[in-house]
């Protein structure tokens, strides 16, 4: 016997998810279900659908913020670090030149400007969306395989307050779902 007990957290439904065939059938579903209240849902489809977003309600990320910060950052990190080691540490006259020539500053301030917001755009991904995942119990839904080739899924997860096993089940199917499925955490 292994030491290991599951939590509540653990048991029990993750989502219903349903498998439609076309992009136009996913994006009626997922209006539908944003009507009827269902606000915790999740789509997956093997291209971008316009207009799918606003469909499952999504809403923006801190990304876009966090790197323009990112890149403010990098910009005064740069010029103060070259206003330091030119103007206040080491200053060398060098052709009669003034020791704070902006125009000098400006590639190096734009290339640590590029990076820090680089960075950040990359950090702030990977930890907004709890990367690394190993795990997802989206991937034990049957023929999610096709996701990426030429099927369509919405998932409303058991998370929502509205969810109801049954009644999500009878919603999906009459929406026209090829197969409604409960998946298991």
């Amino acid at each position: 016997m292994s030491g290991y007990a599951l939590s509540a957290d653990e048991i029990g439904p993750y989502a219903t998810v349903a498998e439609f065939e076309t992009p136009e059938d996913l994006i009626e579903a997922a209006d539908a279900a944003r009507l009827a209240g269902f606000k915790k849902m999740d789509a997956y489809s093997p291209f971008p659908i316009h207009g799918l977003s606003d469909a499952i309600g999504f809403k923006s990320n801190a990304v876009p913020f966090l790197v323009f910060w990112g890149g403010l950052t990098g910009s005064l990190v740069g010029y103060g670090l070259q206003y330091y080691v030119h103007v206040l540490d080491y200053p060398m006259n060098v052709g009669g030149k003034p020791l704070n020539s902006i125009p000098s500053m400006i590639p190096i301030t734009y290339e640590c400007t590029i990076l820090f917001a680089g960075l950040t755009a990359f950090f702030s991904m990977i930890t907004l969306n709890r990367l690394p995942k190993l795990y997802h119990s989206i991937f034990n839904t049957p023929n999610f395989d096709r996701a990426s080739n030429d099927r369509f899924f919405l998932a409303i997860e058991a998370a929502d307050p509205n969810y109801e096993s049954g009644r999500v089940r009878d919603f999906l199917a009459e929406r026209g779902a090829l197969s409604v499925v409960e998946v298991e955490k």
